[in-house]
């Protein structure tokens, strides 16, 4: 490809069916100075599946749902985390690594799962069901979490729930997936009706 530099030029092969060569040319530039800050600082890129191809396919060192880079960002051998997310996720990565540096690239990168619901919201629905367990989806803020009695997947929540041997729970923030939960076990849930605007 004309006119890219070196190593992004080779990149360009992989995304070359979704990006223009003219559009390449304005991310060829880029992509060359994070590949080089990447070295120099020993870095990783953890990328959500939802990144634009150029950053999925040519900067990330790793990439997967926000699940699947929680469970990466403990192998990494790198100085420094950069987490291409949503807060929730450099958060996460961040508890996981509390020695390394967790950087995200834009600080307006918010989920609206997450951002749907507040720590004190958790104090105030404890308050409201005194000993009645919170059960929180792994999606939410580090400060939710600490609020929280247990943490689930979208895959493991009926277990959760089912694990605490009590007759009811208090199930955050994902309204779906605790009514899904709901139709599926005995145990009475109360869910926070918090929303995915991605996935509505």
């Amino acid at each position: 490809m004309t006119g890219a530099l070196p190593m992004a030029a080779s990149l360009y092969e992989r995304v070359r069916r979704v990006i223009p060569p003219v559009e390449w040319l304005a991310f060829a530039g880029d992509i060359e100075a994070i590949l080089a800050l990447k070295r120099e600082r020993n870095a990783v890129v953890l990328a959500h599946n939802y990144q634009t191809p150029e950053i999925f396919h040519c900067v990330a060192d790793i990439v997967g749902d926000s699940l699947a880079l929680a469970h990466k960002a403990v192998t990494v051998d790198a100085d420094i985390i950069v987490v291409a997310g949503v807060h929730f996720m450099a958060e996460t990565a961040k508890l996981l690594n509390p020695n390394k540096t967790v950087l995200i690239p834009d600080l307006r990168a918010g989920c609206s799962l997450a951002e749907s619901i507040t720590a004190n919201d958790v104090r105030l629905m404890r308050l409201r069901y005194p000993g009645v367990p919170v059960v929180t989806y792994v999606n939410t803020s580090a400060a939710v979490k600490a609020e929280s009695d247990i943490c689930c997947t979208s895959g493991n929540a009926k277990a959760v729930v089912e694990s605490l041997g009590v007759a009811r729970v208090l199930m955050l923030p994902d309204e779906y997936l605790a009514r899904n939960v709901a139709a599926d076990t005995d145990v009475e849930i109360i869910a926070w009706k918090g929303h995915c605007e991605v996935h509505e």
